[in-house]
């Protein structure tokens, strides 16, 4: 029976810890554990929040970001539409340019040949109507000489 009343001694002694422990426990419990676990899950409920709206703010980026590129490739395609129209304008003009240079260069060579042909006429004309005057000096010229004294050198 004294191992009953050691136990109930010790049991009696242990009373007053086991309530400090449980005094201690609930202070801690109110002021420390419930306060750090309402900061844990306020934290937790924050960055699951500030996740969202990261995945939302990327989200909107990439959209903002592919319509930018959209919007960049219309532009130069309309740049190279405005180009490639500028550049058929200054070919056609070239084109028309070398054409009208063409058919002035052809106007101008026709009108030569013209000219030369009518002076080739000209010339073929005065050549007709000199043509028996020169005949005739040219006999003259031979006559005279045949009729004169001869050279040394021919008489022998």
């Amino acid at each position: 029976m004294e191992i009953l009343h050691s136990l109930g001694d010790l049991f009696l002694e242990s009373v007053p810890t086991v309530i400090m422990v449980m005094v201690f426990y609930l202070l801690l419990r109110s002021t420390f554990f419930i306060p750090l676990t309402r900061v844990m899950d306020e934290r937790k409920a924050r960055t699951e929040g500030a996740r969202r709206e990261a995945e939302v703010s990327q989200a909107a980026a990439r959209e903002k970001t592919r319509a930018y590129e959209e919007a960049l490739r219309k532009a130069r395609a309309a740049v190279y539409a405005e180009q490639d129209a500028a550049r058929h304008v200054i070919m056609e003009q070239r084109a028309s340019a070398a054409r009208d240079a063409r058919t002035r260069a052809l106007e101008r060579v026709q009108k030569e040949k013209d000219q030369i042909a009518q002076e080739v006429a000209a010339a073929h004309g005065q050549l007709l109507a000199s043509t028996p005057q020169l005949a005739a000096e040219i006999v003259r010229t031979l006559l005279a000489s045949n009729s004169g004294p001869r050279p040394a050198s021919e008489a022998q």
